[in-house]
């Protein structure tokens, strides 16, 4: 069975058609955050904002953890579409599903242990640790569902769907802002409110992925249980999926070591690299959608073996990165100065962050090679590479840190992060040939395998 997808050209306008509606889509995200804040804000205490954001932060690291399903989904779902396995794209879905509220079951079975060991390592007063507790137990509930839509927006990218991933985030989150000030304004439910429009946002979210999913249902083979629990296909889901889990939970130590050690310079210093932090995170949005791109492109020219379509993939995905990543290190230069003002009011912190400002200015350059190679390398299935160049990434992110920190300060810290970017993409770009080359070799299968049925 051929993929029509197969014989469409590789062109600008379909990278661009893929890409957009994703970087409009994680727009919404940040969006979503500052409408939590503001509406419990207008509650004249304290603890309620700390409770959404100490809650809030907690399970968005959780969650954070099954971002794998999405990556191996869309990479395993771009390769069964190009090689035209209809049945296997079916499959895929179900399994991602499977594998979602299997997860979600997990975690609402484990949530009281959860919320004991978040709050052993960031203890909050006995006021914010009650109303934080009450919005987890909440929302506890929709982590089936919150995960499972991992999966449905990996299989959606894979198929070039992304104006449905579009739809389903403006969904979900038009929908959380209504009944967060609904539940809060109107109905004065305060805390819990903002956790009760989050839960029927989920489930409402999985609902309507799962209709933009339905044409998958209209076959039989979501439901051929032999084929959705075959070993050796099990097997290798768990195989990329794992890989993508470790090489998350070595960028997270990265993130995560980085607050902590600017922590020595003092709060004001904390408090700026935490703001610049939000630039890092504003670029990785806005080149995530050519990434994404990257993966569903990558991954069909991948399953039909077809080295061309593959490298021409990569080229125009990864020239239209640099077109945005030149734009928005334009954008950081001119507007720099007032977003941190925007996000910070304290003159320390404002001035603080000025001083670290132009390694904002380059990050979007440092972030390409990275971002670009992850959706090239997802799209190709080829998560072993990315596990162990992270590794070796991380590695020398420490080392760089240890050289670095204590003559150049906080300088030192962000060219330590920055190198650690650069060391990514330089050791994937370093695997691309062998990606290449296990395209290749995929092409001589299918080849040998027609001859055979000829």
């Amino acid at each position: 069975m051929t993929n029509p997808a197969a014989a469409e050209p590789i062109t600008h306008r379909r990278v661009l058609r893929i890409a957009l509606p994703i970087m409009l889509a994680n727009m919404t995200v940040p969006l979503l955050g500052a409408v939590d804040t503001g509406v419990v804000g207008q509650i004249p205490d304290a603890a309620p904002i700390a409770a959404v954001g100490v809650g809030a932060v907690v399970l968005s690291a959780i969650y954070w953890i099954f971002g794998f399903l999405r990556m191996g989904t869309a990479g395993l779902t771009a390769q069964a579409a190009g090689a035209g396995q209809s049945g296997e794209v079916a499959a895929l879905l179900m399994r991602s599903l499977l594998i979602g509220f299997t997860g979600g079951l997990v975690l609402m079975l484990l949530q009281v242990p959860i919320y004991s060991a978040a709050f052993a390592v960031s203890p909050a007063s006995e006021e914010v640790e009650g109303l934080a507790r009450g919005y987890m137990q909440i929302r506890i509930w929709s982590a089936p569902a919150a995960i499972a839509i991992y999966g449905i927006n990996g299989w959606l990218i894979a198929q070039e769907r992304t104006r449905a991933v579009l739809l389903l985030q403006l969904w979900m989150n038009g929908l959380n802002v209504v009944l967060d000030l609904w539940f809060v304004l109107g109905l004065g439910l305060g805390v819990e409110g903002v956790a009760l429009a989050t839960f029927l946002a989920e489930w409402s979210g999985l609902a309507f992925g799962l209709w933009l999913c339905r044409a998958a249902f209209r076959q039989s083979a979501w439901r051929d249980w032999p084929r959705v629990f075959d070993r050796i296909r099990l097997k290798r889901m768990a195989v990329v999926n794992s890989d993508i889990l470790i090489r998350s939970l070595l960028l997270q130590a990265i993130f995560v070591s980085f607050l902590l050690l600017g922590g020595r310079f003092g709060d004001v210093t904390l408090a700026a690299n935490q703001v610049l932090l939000q630039f890092v995170h504003i670029t990785g949005y806005a080149l995530d959608g050519f990434a994404f791109a990257a993966e569903a492109l990558v991954g069909q020219a991948f399953g039909a073996g077809a080295v061309a379509r593959l490298r021409r993939s990569a080229l125009l995905t990864t020239i239209w990165g640099g077109v945005v990543a030149l734009v928005m290190m334009a954008g950081f230069w001119w507007l720099g100065p007032w977003i941190i003002d925007l996000m910070a009011k304290d003159t320390a912190v404002q001035e603080t962050a000025r001083l670290y400002l132009p390694w904002m200015v380059a990050m979007p350059l440092l972030l390409l090679g990275l971002v670009m190679f992850d959706g090239i390398f997802i799209g190709a299935t080829r998560s072993a590479d990315m596990r162990n160049m992270m590794a070796v990434s991380t590695a020398i992110y420490f080392i760089a840190v240890w050289l670095l920190m204590d003559p150049l300060g906080n300088h030192g810290l962000w060219l330590a992060l920055g190198i650690a970017n650069v060391a990514r993409g330089v050791t994937l770009g370093m695997r691309y040939p062998a990606l290449e080359r296990a395209a290749q070799k995929e092409a001589t299968a299918q080849r040998e395998a027609a001859a055979r049925l000829a």
